[in-house]
């Protein structure tokens, strides 16, 4: 079976009524199944999970993203995430007897359909970047919306020439598995959390398959590493966890907890059993749930 996983972000995390339109929207295209969502007010940000096949994400995507675009006006919008768009970014995954190539034609499609029908422009990214220095969302989205509402000139678009005056710029792209995982850490020092992202982020040095921002989440009085884990099999989560402690014991702090935004494999939390309980000749057969609905 033919199946495909997007997981777009909409600009919105506080109003419940709007999300519920915008998943909604989604799940109007038949066949789509949504699996989770999330939503946070610090971020104002909401990320959805959903799953069809070749024929149907696309569709469900753009019914997603044209809902955002009537409902989410950038100008009123404020939050810790960076965005640069109602639909801030849209992502393809291939999940089972589907291609990278089959992805990244269907995010082609739907980029220059969002620019047509909806006049978002839209940049491609990741595995559908036309250009090299676009596969990283960051360099796309450097400056966010209000910097791109000034000068799109200077980093045009693959689909469009003018910036949408509420909804902002799409990126539409298709890319391997990748996981958003937060470390909450018991300060309300804003630095410290930036000096641990820039260590543990491979731009600057750190682990390979590391993205990652420092965050104040004002609602709890604390702030955040929050990142994305764009190879989990060559970067594992207990590997990213670990180092983020050195660096807070480095600076006083310590670890609250952590969490995972969206789904994850199930190969990324074995991995982490093994490393902290030592396992010996553990198989993931050994799993109950999954032999329950083998």
């Amino acid at each position: 079976m033919k199946i495909i996983e997007c997981v777009p972000n909409f600009s919105e995390g506080r109003n419940i009524e709007n999300i519920n339109k915008i998943l909604d929207a989604i799940k109007s295209v038949e066949g789509i199944k949504i699996l989770d969502y999330e939503h946070d007010k610090d971020h104002n940000r909401t990320v959805v999970t959903f799953i069809g096949n070749p024929k149907n994400i696309g569709e469900a995507a753009f019914r997603g993203c044209k809902k955002a675009s009537e409902l989410i006006d950038l100008n009123k919008h404020n939050g810790e995430h960076p965005r640069m768009g109602a639909t801030d970014v849209i992502p393809f995954i291939p999940v089972s007897d589907v291609s990278m190539k089959e992805c990244v034609s269907i995010a082609e499609k739907l980029g220059e359909r969002i620019w047509n029908e909806l006049e978002i422009p839209v940049y491609l990214y990741e595995e559908a970047a036309k250009i090299s220095g676009r596969k990283n969302l960051a360099n796309i989205r450097k400056g966010e919306f209000e910097w791109l509402k000034e000068n799109m000139d200077k980093r045009p678009p693959d689909f469009g020439d003018k910036i949408h005056p509420t909804a902002g710029i799409t990126a539409v792209g298709a890319r391997e598995f990748l996981i958003a995982f937060n470390v909450n850490l018991a300060t309300n020092d804003l630095s410290i959390a930036k000096k641990i992202a820039k260590a543990v982020r491979f731009k600057n040095g750190g682990l390979r398959y590391v993205k990652a921002l420092g965050f104040e989440i004002k609602e709890r009085g604390i702030v955040q590493v929050s990142m994305n884990l764009t190879n989990y099999k060559k970067t594992p989560i207990y590997r990213v966890f670990e180092m983020i402690k050195s660096e807070a014991d480095r600076y006083g702090a310590s670890i609250i907890g952590s969490e995972i935004i969206g789904l994850t494999p199930m190969d990324s939390l074995i991995d982490v059993a093994d490393f902290y309980l030592k396992l010996e000749n553990f198989k993931k057969d050994q799993i109950f749930e999954g032999r329950i609905w083998e």
